[in-house]
């Protein structure tokens, strides 16, 4: 893999060969008190300076003693909304008279280019592609915008207080499924990027930037940084055969317990990268001449997921976080050879009464022992 070394004072190189290969730039931006993703225009759009104080039910933007650009953990938005958008319109329909003119929604055209993804979430991106270009009916959106995608990875040098990718296998170092990664070098007398080329498109956007070749030296100061972010791991989660944990406590007493502070208000869902539930919505003008067909993201702690004939399926709070976490650590494996989890810790973060996967899985194994 080749590695080089780009100085602080040519970051802004990068933005300018993405844009001369024809992408547009996807990545970490301050906004309404959070890190989110959002189209940046130049290194100035990042959030330099800035990093995210989290713990269960809690999030907070605190300013750093330095000036890193990547100095931050995940905020409440995953990459999953520019492959599978919260919301998109299927198809359209106009009837003039006689006529009935249907139009599907054309399939996107731009490049995007996704800088800054975490370990965690390039496994999370790797999971929905099974979900969605794995099976036999393939997503012709998704499908179209991850072959126009370029991923720019960043390296985790520091770990988040809910993080506990180390647990899942999943980072903190990126190892697969991006074309450039990036590892921030900060020191008292020295701002540089370690950067290492995955793929040949990786290794094209490499030779238009002012690098030079990285030494020993610095290529083991990436080893270093990775090192101390997988010691300071804000969770572990101990996955030796959870799935049959899980699915032989389906019954157990601390089901019923988290049920009591879940509010069922579907956060853990919409942060996590990989949940990927979505409904049909139709809609009609009042003449009836125009409709349209979107589809929406959904969860399955809502009470119309599960809504049968005669009612919801799932209509307790027990039941729908019970679905949500035993799909996620243990059928997940069942359709996708794969857990539905990451470890990047968004649920734990997000969810308004702190409720903690970690700590609900943890506590079924120890009633066991």
């Amino acid at each position: 893999m080749e590695t080089a070394i780009l100085s602080r004072e040519n970051f802004g190189a990068l933005f300018e060969s993405l844009n001369k290969l024809g992408y547009s730039i996807v990545g970490p931006t301050i906004k309404d008190g959070a890190i989110i993703y959002d189209r940046l225009q130049e290194v100035s759009d990042l959030p330099i300076g800035w990093t995210d104080e989290q713990t269960a039910g809690k999030y907070r933007l605190e300013r750093r003693t330095d000036e890193a650009l990547f100095g931050y953990n995940v905020g409440p938005h995953s990459w999953k909304k520019y492959l599978f958008p919260p919301r998109r319109r299927l198809w359209k329909a106009n009837r003039d008279g006689k006529t009935l003119k249907i139009e599907t929604e054309s399939l996107p055209e731009e490049k995007l280019a996704f800088l800054g993804v975490r370990a965690c979430e390039i496994q999370a991106i790797l999971v929905q592609d099974k979900v969605f270009q794995g099976g036999t009916h393939k997503d012709p959106y998704y499908q179209t915008q991850r072959a126009r995608l370029i991923v720019i990875a960043a390296n985790c040098t520091e770990a988040g207080g809910t993080c506990f990718c180390v647990s899942m296998k999943t980072g903190p170092r990126c190892t697969k499924g991006f074309d450039l990664v990036i590892t921030e070098i900060l020191e008292a007398s020295r701002h540089e990027f370690v950067l290492e080329a995955g793929t040949p498109t990786g290794q094209e956007l490499l030779a238009h930037l002012p690098v030079r070749a990285a030494t020993p030296q610095e290529e083991q100061r990436v080893d270093e940084g990775v090192a101390n972010a997988a010691r300071q791991m804000g969770r572990h989660l101990d996955t030796s055969g959870i799935k049959e944990l899980l699915q032989r406590n389906y019954e157990h007493p601390r089901w019923r317990e988290v049920a009591q502070r879940c509010l069922t208000c579907a956060n853990c869902t919409i942060v996590c990268p990989t949940c990927f539930c979505s409904t049909v919505e139709d809609t009609s003008d009042l003449t009836g001449d125009h409709a349209e067909r979107w589809r929406n993201w959904d969860s399955c702690f809502t009470m119309d997921f599960s809504h049968v004939h005669g009612g919801s399926v799932r209509s307790s709070p027990l039941s729908r976080y019970r679905q949500w976490m035993t799909h996620k650590l243990a059928s997940w494996h069942d359709q996708f050879d794969t857990s539905g989890c990451v470890g990047c810790g968004r649920c734990i973060t997000w969810c308004p009464v702190g409720i903690d996967i970690t700590e609900e899985t943890n506590a079924i194994r120890k009633s066991e022992s």
